[in-house]
Order: structure tokens, then sequence, then C-alpha cells
């Protein structure tokens, strides 16, 4: 069935093993799930966005890469 949350041992794991000097608050993994969740819906959008504008009925991988260069450059704030 559906998932019930967050696979917080994963994600801790994979914090620890790219950022071992990384000390994180309580719920920061949690945090840092929700940002990659909403990174992966904005991405899925402009993709959806680009396939549109390329007369594509499928999302292809250059409208995904394309999304993510936008996406990324957006995002450096």
């Amino acid at each position: 069935g559906m998932r019930r949350g967050a696979p917080r041992g994963t994600l801790r794991g994979l914090l620890k093993s790219h950022k071992p000097q990384l000390r994180l608050a309580a719920g920061g993994d949690l945090l840092v799930h929700l940002n990659f969740l909403m990174f992966l819906h904005r991405l899925a959008e402009e993709a959806r966005t680009n396939a549109f504008e390329n007369k594509s009925k499928t999302i292809k991988p250059e409208h995904t890469i394309a999304a993510a260069k936008v996406i990324l450059k957006r995002s450096r704030g």
C-alpha cells in the first residue's frame, strides 16, 4: 500500500555519507525530504510544460533536463 511517511533511516544514512560533518537538528531530515519532494514536484510541472510547448504528448528526458536547468538556476537565489 501507500508509504506512511519519509524513509527516515535511509535519509539519515544518505545525509551522513554525503555530509559526515553535518549535525542535523531533530526533524532536520524531514525538512530535507520535504524540500526534495517540492523540487520533484516543480521538476515534473516544468517538464510537463516543456513537453506541451514542444507539442509532445510524452515527457522526454530532454524536457526534464531542460526543466532541471531552469529550476536549479532559479533556486540559487
